[in-house]
């Protein structure tokens, strides 16, 4: 019999390497945007690594916390030219940037988004697929007539999907009960982020709670080796000649 396994997450904007990790694991993806929007949180913003240390990037969502995440729209484009000159100015001599630039150039300038989930949703989509090779299915809750608050609902999202195996980050753990998911004869994993090997970073020292950017641009292709391909391959992948750990970018 083949096991199903299920991750149910809300979206992030450009989320760090663990949410790409979780995905990895995982047959299916729901993404969770029919909950209650949190300010200041990784819904709308995310860090990128400068000369000054971590810096957030911030996608203006207004002060509404009235709101689900699907329900929170986007006024103007400004912060689309203001995200696109930080990327730019702060990893654009790292050695990868060359290679998904046009995507995101098009992304920033090309497109005029209006909702915090289209983005989040797009932009973890393409790059899953595109940069990082991952096969998982992707779907959105609101696919699914789950009923009842929390654990509740996410136990009717996770029974509708036919999963057998779910994953979960080490943060559900405050209202997640192991004992519904087995008598749901749902094994439960609790995802573990340590161990993470470090990668030639701009700007030390080396901070791993950044933007997936950071890693695309520094490491490109061997990406998907620094998330996941360590555990089975303990041997790293050659580093780019020209990551430098530190430097200005100009």
């Amino acid at each position: 019999m083949t096991t199903r396994s299920l991750a149910i997450l809300q979206s992030n904007y450009l989320p760090w390497k663990g949410y790409f990790d979780i995905i990895h694991d995982v047959d299916l993806f729901i993404f969770y945007d029919d909950l209650q929007y949190t300010k200041n949180d990784w819904r709308n913003r995310n860090r990128i690594k400068t000369c000054n240390g971590a810096e957030w990037i911030t996608i203006p969502a207004g002060e509404d916390s009235n709101r689900l995440v699907c329900e929170v729209a986007i006024a103007n484009r400004l912060w689309q030219t203001k995200h696109w000159k930080s990327i730019q100015q702060n990893y654009g001599r790292c050695p990868h940037f060359s290679r998904y630039a046009p995507f995101f150039q098009e992304f920033y300038l090309g497109r005029e988004w209006q909702g915090l989930s289209q983005i989040n949703q797009y932009l973890i989509r393409e790059i899953a697929r595109e940069f990082l090779g991952i096969k998982t299915e992707f779907r959105d809750s609101r696919e699914y007539a789950s009923g009842g608050q929390k654990l509740e609902r996410l136990l009717g999202l996770v029974s509708m999907a036919g999963a057998d195996r779910y994953v979960s980050g080490p943060a559900a753990k405050d209202y997640i009960d192991p004992q519904r998911f087995s008598d749901l004869g749902v094994e439960l994993v609790w995802k573990d982020y340590s161990g993470y090997p470090e990668y030639p970073q701009r700007y030390p020292p080396f901070e791993h709670r950044v933007s997936i950017l950071d890693l695309l641009f520094n490491v490109g292709p061997e990406a998907p080796w620094y998330i996941w391909g360590w555990r089975s391959e303990p041997r790293a992948p050659a580093a780019p000649p020209s990551a430098a750990a530190g430097g200005n970018p100009g």
